[in-house]
């Protein structure tokens, strides 16, 4: 008897569920931080928080830093074996790359790696030199680290929408790409306007481009329009 789940179509499903899997965790993490834990630590007692600091903040971390690299390390095997099976060994990457799943999808990914990115390489620094602060050792510019990790965790908030929305687009969406689109210019575009707001996380600390991410209802109106807005470059460029 062949099992469907030893197909390559069979493993294809394994690996999207895994990826469903670790970004509900991630994700889940994240809004959990944004929505829950930080306001309530914005109206908490000093002592409650430090406490939650000392003993939550910890484990709620280490599934949130995990969660994102193996939702990333699935999500790139999905995007190798999806190649693999729709290609068929005939056309290139390159090619491949200018066909309906990958073109859809793209503003998902990239905003995924910079989220990723985000987790790892400046917000668990950072939040590991508040953890030490919450248990008695000495952090200088502790408010500084403070907000970094804050603004960062914020942009990945507003990523999070539109990762979500393209994530489903990539097989549900009816946009039909025409291989003969501005898709070059397409991929160029979202990748300038995500880096633009990455920078702004990394470099800002107050002014406009923070209060639109400063509370939890701006950041989910700014996410929700900035999906808005790659939606309709994506129609735009590649039909």
């Amino acid at each position: 008897m062949e099992l469907a789940l030893l197909s390559k179509s069979g493993i294809y499903f394994l690996l999207k569920w895994s990826h469903f899997i670790f970004g509900i965790a991630w994700i889940g993490m994240l809004w959990y931080f944004n929505f829950v834990q930080g306001p309530f630590f914005a109206e908490t007692d000093a002592n409650t928080k430090t406490a939650a600091t000392q003993k939550l903040v910890p484990r709620a971390l280490w599934y949130f830093r995990w969660g994102a690299a193996f939702t990333v390390l699935s999500g790139l095997l999905l995007i190798g074996l999806k190649y693999h099976i729709a290609s068929g060994g005939v056309i290139s990457f390159g090619e491949w790359l200018r066909t309906d799943w990958p073109v859809r999808i793209y503003p998902g990914i990239i905003m995924g790696l910079v989220m990723a990115a985000n987790v790892w390489f400046v917000i668990w620094p950072r939040q590991k030199k508040v953890i030490a602060a919450a248990n008695g050792e000495k952090v200088e510019n502790l408010p500084v680290l403070a907000r970094r990790a804050f603004l960062a965790s914020r942009t990945n908030t507003l990523f999070s929408i539109g990762l979500l929305f393209f994530m489903a687009a990539g097989a549900n969406l009816g946009t039909v790409v025409n291989p003969a689109g501005s898709i070059g210019l397409y991929y160029l575009v979202i990748a300038v306007i995500v880096a633009l707001l990455e920078i702004n996380a990394l470099v800002a600390t107050n002014g406009i481009t923070t209060k639109l991410i400063e509370k939890p209802v701006a950041v989910i109106h700014f996410g929700l329009v900035l999906a808005i807005i790659f939606y309709v470059i994506l129609e735009l460029l590649v039909k």
